[in-house]
C-alpha cells in the first residue's frame, strides 16, 4: 500500500481547514474583548481556551482508542463550528470566555485522532517525515487564518469573521466523510466510554516527548497572546497585525517536513534538542525586538524552531506508545501542549497588564523554559526507546 494515499491527502486537507478555522479569529480576540470590557484580561482567552482543551484530552484519547479515530474528529470539527456561530450573540466578557471553554474542549477531539490516524497509515520508519506533511497543511491552515483574520474584518465585520470561521470548520467535517475508518476492532458507542479512570489520563510511555512539549509549548502561549499587541508597539497597521503569525507560519511550514524527515534518519532527540535552542532564541529574538523587522526576524527564527520540534515530539510518542493505546499516548502529549500554551498564556496576561515596557522580560522567561527542555533532553535518560 502506497503510504501517501488518498486518505492521508484527505486528512492533510481537512487539517487545513480545521486549523485555519479556529486561527483565524484569534488575532481579532483581544479587540473583541476589549469591546466587551474586559481589557484587562488580555491573554486568559488563550489560557481558557487550552484549559478544556487539556481537560478534553483523556476523553478524546479513550474514545479515539476504542470507538474510533474518525468519529473523535467529526466531534471536534462540528462542535467548532457550532460553538463559532455563538460569538456574534455575546454580551459581555463571562458570556465570552464561557464560549472559550466550550471551543476548547472541542479542538481537543480532533488533533488526537488525526495523530493517531497518522501512525495507524505510515510506517515507523515515515512517521516523522508523515507528521511533518500533515503539521505543514495545519501550519497552512493556521498562517492563512491569521493573515485573512483583520481583511474580513476590516471589509465586512468580526461577525463575519464568526461565520466564516464556522463554516471552514463545517466543511473540514465534510472532508472527514471521506475518510476510511483504521481501528480495528471498534467498540460500539456507549455511556462507560465517557467514563475516565486514573489510567486514562496518561500514557506513561509519553512522558519524556510530553515534558519537552510543555517546555516548549510554553513560548507559543506567550506569542499568541501578545504578538497583536507587540506588533502595534512596533508602529504596525492594526489590518497587518497577523503579520508576524505569517512569517512564524512560512518559517515553520518547511521546517516541519525538514525535521520530520530528519528525526527519521537521526533519531528524535538529536533533532528535538537541536529545535528547542532555536525556539528560545526565537522568542529572546522577539522580546528584544526594537522596530518591525526585528519583530518578524523573531518570528521566522521561532517558526523554523517550533516547526522542527513539533513532528519530531509526535513521532517520538507514536515509537513509544504500545498499539493499543495511540490515542491515549497522542492525548497525552497534547494535555502537557495545552498546560504550556494554556500556562504561557496565562503568565504573558498576569505579567502584561498592558505595559508594554514588560515586553522582553516575558519573553526572556519564555526562552529560559525552552532552554530548561534542552537541559532535561541531555540530562534525562531514556529507557527502551532508541530514538536518542
Amino acid at each position: 500500500m502506497r503510504v501517501y494515499n488518498l486518505n492521508f491527502w484527505l486528512l492533510c486537507f481537512s487539517s487545513f481547514l480545521f486549523f485555519g478555522s479556529f486561527n483565524m479569529i484569534i488575532p481579532e480576540l483581544p479587540d473583541f474583548m476589549r469591546s466587551l470590557g474586559g481589557g484587562k484580561y488580555i491573554g486568559l482567552h488563550i489560557a481558557f481556551f487550552t484549559l478544556t482543551a487539556a481537560i478534553s484530552r483523556p476523553f478524546s484519547g479513550k474514545l479515539t482508542d476504542r470507538w474510533g479515530r474518525v468519529p473523535v474528529m467529526i466531534i471536534g470539527a462540528v462542535v467548532t463550528g457550532v460553538v463559532s456561530l455563538f460569538y456574534p450573540f455575546v454580551l459581555n466578557i463571562y458570556g465570552f470566555f464561557f464560549l472559550r471553554l466550550l471551543h476548547g474542549f472541542s479542538t481537543g477531539f480532533k488533533p488526537t485522532g488525526t495523530a493517531a490516524y497518522i501512525a495507524d497509515v505510515v510506517p515507523a520508519d515515515r512517521r516523522g517525515e508523515a507528521m511533518g506533511i500533515v503539521s505543514f497543511f495545519g501550519m497552512v491552515g493556521m498562517g492563512i487564518g491569521n493573515f485573512v483574520s483583520a481583511k474580513i474584518v476590516t471589509a465586512f465585520s468580526i461577525d463575519a469573521l464568526f461565520f466564516t470561521s464556522s463554516a471552514v470548520a463545517v466543511f473540514s467535517v465534510v472532508i472527514l466523510l471521506k475518510l476510511k475508518e483504521t481501528l480495528q476492532d471498534r467498540e460500539k458507542f456507549h455511556k462507560g466510554l465517557l467514563k475516565i479512570n486514573v489510567s486514562d489520563l496518561y500514557e506513561p510511555t509519553a512522558l519524556r516527548p510530553s515534558i519537552v512539549m510543555m517546555f516548549n509549548t510554553f513560548c507559543f502561549g506567550v506569542v499568541i497572546s501578545l504578538f497583536p499587541d507587540f506588533g502595534m508597539y512596533h508602529g504596525i497597521a492594526p489590518e497587518d497585525k497577523g503579520l508576524y503569525f505569517v512569517y512564524f507560519t512560512g518559517a515553520s511550514l518547511f521546517a516541519r517536513v525538514i525535521g520530520g524527515v530528519l528525526s527519521d534518519k537521526f533519531g528524535r532527540v538529536p533533532v528535538v534538542r537541536v529545535s528547542t535552542l532555536v525556539v528560545a532564541t526565537g522568542s529572546l529574538v522577539t522580546g528584544f525586538s526594537y522596530d518591525p523587522t526585528s519583530f518578524f526576524l523573531g518570528g521566522l527564527v521561532f517558526g523554523i524552531g517550533y516547526g522542527l520540534t513539533s513532528p519530531a515530539l509526535f513521532a517520538w510518542v507514536a515509537d513509544l506508545a504500545p498499539k493499543q493505546s495511540i490515542g491515549k499516548g497522542m492525548s497525552t502529549i497534547f494535555i502537557f501542549l495545552e498546560i504550556g500554551i494554556g500556562t504561557g498564556a496565562l503568565m504573558a496576561s498576569l505579567f502584561y497588564q498592558g505595559d508594554t515596557s514588560r515586553f522582553p522580560w516575558i519573553f526572556g522567561g519564555a526562552a529560559f523554559l525552552s532552554f530548561l527542555a534542552f537541559l532535561y533532553l541531555v540530562i534525562s535518560k531514556p529507557k527502551t526507546d532508541s530514538t536518542s
